[in-house]
């Protein structure tokens, strides 16, 4: 008795142990989203829950077997138990029905007898042979006797084994009914549980889907927001680049400011007489091609005696002869302007003044710039291009628009490396007055009237576009 309460103990605790740990895997499966064979993580915690489903029944069913050798022989030999309850059942009735007819003959010797008394009165010549018949059939009944008694026994024998058995088959019918009922109440129990996580998971599956939603709204207002940001730093980006090219201008206009302001101070030293090289002025320019060095010397030698002869001039007082030798000439700057022309390409040189010179000056410094003679700007191709609209602006204004456009020329054309200036093609006061008859926006462009080299100078034609055709131009 104290083995089955340890047994039933043991089965408890293992059984509630294996639920537990089969609940914390199918817990943690769950949170961990795994997935097995492929399998959804939702159905993969049902599959490792429905395991230790099975490892719990598995593992009962184990130890009764281990523990009860009646139960393990009753469960897998009760076929073989009630084969042999039939084998002898058959035999019983057999051995019934031999019975039966023993007691069938031991009545008909019986009646027979009672013929025999009755006609040993009347037949006493056949007494001899009757008694002999009588011999035999008692010889008969008593044959019969011992086999009737014989099957007795056996029958005795056959009821007790089978009372046996059928209390046998009883006793494992009701244990087996037992655990039956029991893996029922576990399997019952553990339906519940899954059912209950089976709901919380749902549950945590509609909150996931809610939050995937909600990040993924999230996820279009970012990109939303990123195509804005991504729209207004493009917006940005063309009004720095804007800005960066109207700040060049600036640059361009206020060097060109102190240009002028130089230059209206050389004009005011010249008006007083002062003043009559000022720095960076050309002294003497020249496109030359050689292919010789002895023919380089001779054409650099000719240059520099260009430049001593026009400064002289610039520099000699009024009612003086002019100096002969003004510019300070050494061999090794001759010889590096030969070796810069001697490759028999075509190249611009030109003089510059060194610094301010006023009238008297005795000797003066210089420096020498050599460039490529090459195409810089094809014709009809833009140097620069704005906007105008004669119904908004005053004449001034556009005036002022435009003088912007051929500053933004000579700004390309200097950075081009072109030596000359720049020259408006065609009547430039026509051409303002003309576009002031336009009463619509225009696009003004300042194209090259012709191929232009270094050597210069650049040609501009203006030309006013109004959609897509020329209306009007230089």
């Amino acid at each position: 008795m104290t083995t089955g309460y340890i047994l039933i103990a043991a089965i408890l605790i293992l059984g509630g142990v294996i639920a537990t740990a089969g609940d914390r895997i199918g817990t943690r499966v769950g949170k961990a989203r795994l997935s097995l064979f492929k399998l959804r993580p939702k159905n993969t915690a049902v599959v490792v829950t429905i395991f230790s489903g099975v490892l719990t029944a598995a593992t009962t069913l184990a130890i009764l077997f281990l523990a009860d050798e009646g139960l393990r022989k009753g469960v897998f030999e009760l076929e073989d138990i009630q084969k042999d309850l039939r084998q002898k059942r058959e035999q019983l009735k057999v051995a019934e029905e031999q019975k039966s007819q023993v007691e069938a003959e031991r009545n008909q010797a019986n009646q027979e007898l009672e013929t025999t008394k009755k006609e040993k009165f009347t037949a006493q010549q056949d007494l001899a042979q009757t008694q002999t018949k009588l011999q035999r059939t008692q010889n008969q009944y008593q044959k019969a006797i011992a086999e009737l008694q014989s099957v007795y026994n056996q029958r005795k024998a056959l009821q007790i084994a089978v009372t046996k058995l059928e209390a046998e088959r009883r006793r494992l019918y009701v244990e087996a009914q037992k655990a039956i009922a029991e893996r029922d109440r576990e399997i019952a129990k553990r339906q519940t549980a899954i059912e209950q996580r089976d709901q919380e998971l749902s549950n945590r599956q509609q909150a996931i889907e809610q939050r995937d939603q909600k990040i993924s709204q999230l996820d279009k207002l970012i990109q939303n927001r990123n195509l804005e940001i991504i729209e207004r730093e493009k917006v940005i980006a063309k009004r720095e680049s804007l800005l960066k090219e109207l700040e060049k201008q600036q640059d361009y206009l206020e060097q060109e400011v102190a240009r002028l302001e130089k230059y209206y101070q050389s004009y005011r030293d010249l008006r007083l007489g002062k003043l009559a090289l000022v720095r960076g002025q050309v002294i003497a320019a020249a496109v030359v091609r050689v292919n010789q060095s002895t023919t380089a010397q001779q054409v650099i030698v000719q240059l520099l005696q260009e430049a001593n002869r026009n400064a002289s001039i610039e520099l000699a007082e009024p009612g003086t002869a002019a100096n002969t030798q003004l510019l300070r000439v050494t061999p090794d700057r001759v010889e590096q302007l030969i070796k810069q022309i001697s490759d028999g390409r075509e190249y611009v040189v030109r003089i510059f003044s060194a610094g301010n010179y006023v009238r008297g000056e005795k000797q003066i410094e210089f420096f020498a710039d050599t460039a490529r003679n090459v195409l810089v700007f094809s014709e009809g191709e833009v140097l620069a291009t704005t906007t105008a609209d004669s119904k908004t602006m005053t004449s001034y204004q556009l005036r002022q628009r435009l003088d912007l456009l051929i500053s933004a020329s000579q700004f390309r054309a200097r950075n081009a490396g072109i030596v000359e200036g720049v020259q408006i093609d065609g009547t430039f006061i026509r051409f303002v007055a003309l576009l002031r008859q336009f009463q619509q926006p225009v696009d003004i462009k300042a194209v090259a009237a012709e191929d232009t080299y270094t050597a210069g100078p650049l040609r501009v034609r203006l030309v006013a576009i109004q959609n897509g055709k020329v209306v009007l131009s230089t």
